[in-house]
């Protein structure tokens, strides 16, 4: 997982090289809000993302970022059944207080649909389209002490890490604001691209799904 991202990553540095003459580069930096929409893994998170953004031409780029997020937080109510049929009770009702934070790498492509990275007046509406890599941590308490060794339980307790790879789609509204300066308003969504599951999460099948809004500033070198 981590080697494939590793070569798209050579990949973008390779492109850009190849326009370094009539490149410009820009930094952004935002501030959003994330919202997990998976049913089961559902919770609100705040993030920071940055941004470096290689302008081949006025139109079109390549962007690669860099994004951390708050603990976002859910409780799923799970049974525990009975390995045995001996065992009593045969079942345990129980709650799981989760605790998933997420970090994510994309690298892709910037398309200005109107407008583009240079304008002085006006405004900006651009499409982004890339992959990337997101290591995450899911942190499970339940709410009463389970023996293992008699009882299988749908979710482990305790803290681990996670690995997924994602399709990124984003949609950007961008205004000149001065001296080379750019305010932004982003939605973007990450779509499960690897099916890598994990014995502490519950539910793993298309996750994670999450959409992010952000607003921040771009300077254009």
């Amino acid at each position: 997982m981590l080697k494939r991202f590793t070569i798209l990553l050579l990949l973008v540095v390779i492109t850009a090289s190849a326009f370094a003459q009539n490149m410009r580069f820009s930094v952004a930096t935002d501030l959003g809000g994330q919202r997990s929409f998976k049913k089961g893994q559902q919770f609100w998170a705040l993030g920071h993302t940055v941004h470096a953004l290689f302008n081949l031409t006025p139109k079109d780029g390549i962007y690669v970022w860099f994004a951390y997020y708050t603990n976002g937080k859910f409780t799923n109510e799970l049974t525990a059944d009975a390995k045995s049929p001996l065992t009593t009770p045969q079942q345990i009702n129980y709650s799981n207080r989760a605790s998933m934070r997420f970090k994510h790498f994309s690298v892709g492509w910037r398309k200005y649909l109107k407008g583009n990275c240079e304008i002085e007046k006006g405004w900006n509406l651009y499409a982004t389209a890339g992959f990337g890599l997101l290591p995450g941590r899911i942190i499970n308490t339940h709410s009463v002490s389970i023996d293992t060794s008699l009882y299988n339980v749908p979710v482990r307790e305790g803290k681990a890490n996670f690995k997924r790879l994602t399709a990124d789609l984003g949609l950007g509204w961008e205004k000149p604001i001065g001296a080379d300066f750019f305010l932004y308003a982003e939605g973007r969504v990450w779509i499960p691209a690897s099916d890598y599951p994990s014995k502490y999460i519950f539910v793993n099948d298309n996750a994670p799904l999450a959409a992010m809004m952000n607003v921040g500033l771009r300077i254009l070198f």
